[in-house]
This record gives structure tokens, sequence and C-alpha cells, in this order.
């Protein structure tokens, strides 16, 4: 397995040499590689969210192009906003 040198803040070394007193991890290199492996998820995620969201701005764009959209008057914001939470089935 890769060894890598890591510098640790003295509070994150205290919270690995923590959660190994407990027995939570065998030892530092256990308690690292589920942090590493977390650190992965949440770029996943990142990752995906990024994707959902351009789909929508393509769409919203796309929308735009068709002049499927309805213009707001400044003064009406508010009432809008208002019938689209109000209108939200959550």
């Amino acid at each position: 397995m890769p060894t890598r040198n890591v510098t640790l803040t003295p509070e994150q070394d205290a919270f690995v040499e923590a959660v190994v007193r407990s027995g939570t991890y065998a030892d530092a290199s256990e308690a690292l590689r589920d942090a590493v492996r977390d650190l992965q998820r949440r770029h996943q995620q990142d990752v995906l969210k990024l994707q959902v969201l351009q789909t929508h701005v393509d769409a919203g764009i796309a929308a735009l192009e068709r002049g499927d959209y309805v213009e707001i008057e400044d003064a009406d914001l508010d009432v809008y906003f208002d019938s689209l939470v109000s209108a939200d089935p959550r």
C-alpha cells in the first residue's frame, strides 16, 4: 500500500488519537483512510450536483431561446414568488 506523509493541525492530530484510543479505528492510518473515503464521496456528490445544475441551466437557456418565459415587473416580484411557494406541493 502506498505511503504518504501528511501534516495535521494539533486539533486534527488529537482527534485522530482520540478515535483510535476509543477503539473506533484500529490505528491512525485506518482513520485517515476513512476520512479520504468520505472526501471522495463528497467530491462525487459535488460533481453530480454540478451536472444537475448544468442540466437545469441548459434547460433554462433553451426555454429562453424558445421564448418560453414570463416577464415579471419588479413591483410584482413578491406576489409572483409568493404564488410559487404556495403552489409548491412539498
